[in-house]
């Protein structure tokens, strides 16, 4: 059976997520491998002691790892998918973090056999995604979605559940499709409504801006080129969140312009219901 602290973890990409994954692991497997195309991201996380050994060249460190962690934009990570089989001549497990499942699910299911895939979602995470912002906590308590293949072995099932504890993470396993319906509306929809809102508000009132705005729009401040994959990636499901928010602001719309108050405290109240059982 597998064993985490025996085991050689390669990272792959030293952004937020994977430079935090890192930290979290940190003197909890036998070595850290992190590999980044950015020579500045790579320097910090030797000097900062963040991995063992760090490198752009994925040839170097990933035929020694036992684990490969894909953490990366959902584009990069299919592109990886596509070249690990002439990096990796050997047998490894091969996890990914991407922000959408059933894209990356069936790219794994095309690997030779002699990799082991497990998909895997962390929720959590902040705005602001370099390496300098990462944090040995931010998986704590955070649940963490795997989608397993067929093909999923129960020692690819164990490392994943190894390292989530490692973590103080929650584990669930989850199907891929319901993973993408799901995302859409409690990550992806939210990140639109917050541009939205950013996009909406004159500049010229930003002296006047509060802590509502800020923590509604704080979503806005994410990188676009990080969002535009999982957009892209999951495209129907946010079509039909969105969609389900358009209604819900059309009857919010509909009672205002009526002045049908009554109506319009029903739909506030019932929002503030929903909300406390969200966060119960």
């Amino acid at each position: 059976m597998f064993n985490l602290a025996e085991s050689k973890i390669a990272i792959i990409g030293l952004g937020l997520m994977g430079g935090s994954l890192a930290l979290g692991l940190r003197g909890k497997c036998a070595v850290l491998y992190g590999i980044d195309p950015d020579p500045a991201v790579l320097e910090l996380a030797l000097s900062q002691h963040i991995v063992d050994y760090a490198s752009s060249d994925s040839d170097t460190l990933l035929p020694q790892a036992d684990i490969i962690v894909l953490s990366a934009p959902v584009p990069a990570i299919l592109n990886l998918l596509e070249k690990l089989p002439s990096y990796i001549p050997n047998s490894c497990i091969v996890m990914d973090m991407g922000s959408t499942k059933k894209l990356i699910v069936e790219s794994m299911a095309r690997l030779p056999e002699r990799f082991d895939p497990i998909g895997g979602h962390p929720i959590c995470g902040k705005e602001k995604l370099s390496l300098a912002n990462a944090e040995r906590t931010l998986y704590y308590a955070a649940p963490f979605l795997l989608t397993p293949l067929e093909r999923t072995s129960s020692r690819a099932i164990s490392a994943a559940y190894q390292i989530i504890e490692a973590l103080g993470a929650k584990s669930k396993i989850i199907d891929a499709a319901d993973h993408d319906r799901i995302l859409a509306a409690i990550s992806h929809l939210p990140f639109l409504i917050s541009s939205a809102l950013a996009l909406a508000t004159p500049l010229d009132i930003a002296s006047y801006i509060g802590p509502g705005f800020k923590s509604t729009s704080r979503l806005a401040g994410t990188s676009s080129s990080m969002m535009l994959g999982v957009l892209r990636s999951n495209r129907e499901n946010v079509l039909n969140a969105i969609q389900v928010m358009q209604n819900q602001l059309s009857e919010i719309e509909s009672a205002l312009s009526s002045n049908d108050f009554s109506k319009l405290e029903s739909l506030l109240n019932e929002a503030q219901r929903k909300y406390h059982e969200f966060i119960a």
